[in-house]
Order: structure tokens, then C-alpha cells, then sequence
């Protein structure tokens, strides 16, 4: 009972503080751009897939707090590298639509495509919740391929620089949630 009760209040401070860290780089515009030429690193670009598998594993155990410490550690991982001294054309070109995007006007039509990335990522927490690893597996799917998809619709061919960090985290993730799913799955019968 305890264990639940710190799960729920992790969760909670996790919400706070990923509300907190969307807010303060919507009004700090200096902070903004200063996130935003550290994720000129390309690092970045490939370790955030990496962060399904713990979102998919706390999911799996029903932690909320582990699920939403993941999302906070993924918001905040597009500046954990130095900057580079060079980012290249195409990540700059992408980069700075994406700025646009997020810094632009918004209407009903771009509401409803970001609001696709808390929707997939309920739908990838409620699948491995219920333990479908093969719903999960197709979640997981959707996710890269609409990030694809998005970035060479808004990004033309600067988006094209994403779809090697998406297809290589994509191929990552199956391969380790399936290989921790039958583990897990096996310590549960054997515990049976």
C-alpha cells in the first residue's frame, strides 16, 4: 500500500515538474533557444526513442511514477549534450522548422496533430498495462512512422534527418521491450 502511494506521488511530482519545464521554456525565450541549439546534437535525436523502453517497462509495472519520470527525462533530454561546434544543413534547416512550429501561431489543425504524441503515448502505456506486448509493438511502430511522416511534411527534405535516428531507436526498442517483455512474462509464471 505504501509503494502505491509513493508511485502516485512521483507521478504527481513528475507531472509538475514536465508541466513546469514546457511552461517555463514557453515564457523564457532565452532558455528556449538555449535547449534548442544543444539539440543541434544529434546524440540527442538518437537517445530519445531509448526512452520507450523504460516508458514501456514502467508501464509493464504499473508505476505511474516511472512513467511519467520517463517523460520528464525525455522532455528534458533534447539539451543534456554540449551543442556542436557544426550541426549540419539539413539539421539545422529541420531544427529551426521545428522551432517555428512550436514558437508559431496555433490553430485547431496543429492542437490536434501535437496533441497525437500524449494520445500515442497513452495508447503504448495503456498496452503494455495490460501486458499486449504485440499492441505495444504496433504503438510503437505508429509513433516512429508518424515522426517520419511529420517531419518530411513540415520539414521537406531537412525532416529526412530524422528518419535515421526514428528507424534505428524503432529497431532498438522492439528488440530490447521484446526481449524484457518474455523476461518479465517468465518471472510471472514462475512466480505462478
Amino acid at each position: 500500500m505504501k509503494n502505491k502511494k509513493t508511485d502516485k506521488i512521483l507521478a504527481i511530482v513528475f507531472i509538475i515538474l514536465s508541466i513546469s519545464f514546457i511552461a517555463f521554456a514557453a515564457i523564457n525565450r532565452s532558455f528556449f533557444d538555449w535547449a534548442f541549439s544543444r539539440h543541434h546534437n544529434v546524440l540527442s535525436w538518437y537517445i530519445r526513442p531509448v526512452f520507450l523502453i523504460p516508458f514501456c517497462y514502467f508501464a509493464y509495472k504499473r508505476s505511474l511514477g516511472g512513467i511519467f519520470g520517463t517523460v520528464f527525462l525525455l522532455l528534458t533530454s533534447m539539451f543534456w549534450f554540449q551543442a556542436p561546434a557544426q550541426a549540419s544543413s539539413q539539421v539545422q534547416s529541420f531544427l529551426a522548422m521545428e522551432k517555428e512550429y512550436l514558437t508559431g501561431s496555433w490553430n485547431a489543425y496543429k492542437i490536434l496533430i501535437t496533441l497525437l504524441v500524449p494520445l500515442s503515448l497513452s495508447a503504448l502505456a495503456l498496452a503494455f498495462w495490460k501486458r499486449s506486448l504485440w499492441i505495444g509493438i504496433s504503438v510503437l511502430v505508429f509513433i516512429a512512422v508518424a515522426k517520419m511522416v511529420w517531419s518530411v511534411a513540415f520539414g521537406n527534405s531537412a525532416g529526412t534527418s530524422v528518419i535515421a535516428p526514428a528507424v534505428i531507436g524503432l529497431a532498438i526498442c522492439i528488440a530490447l521491450v521484446i526481449i524484457g517483455f518474455k523476461k518479465l512474462e517468465k518471472k510471472k509464471s514462475a512466480k505462478q
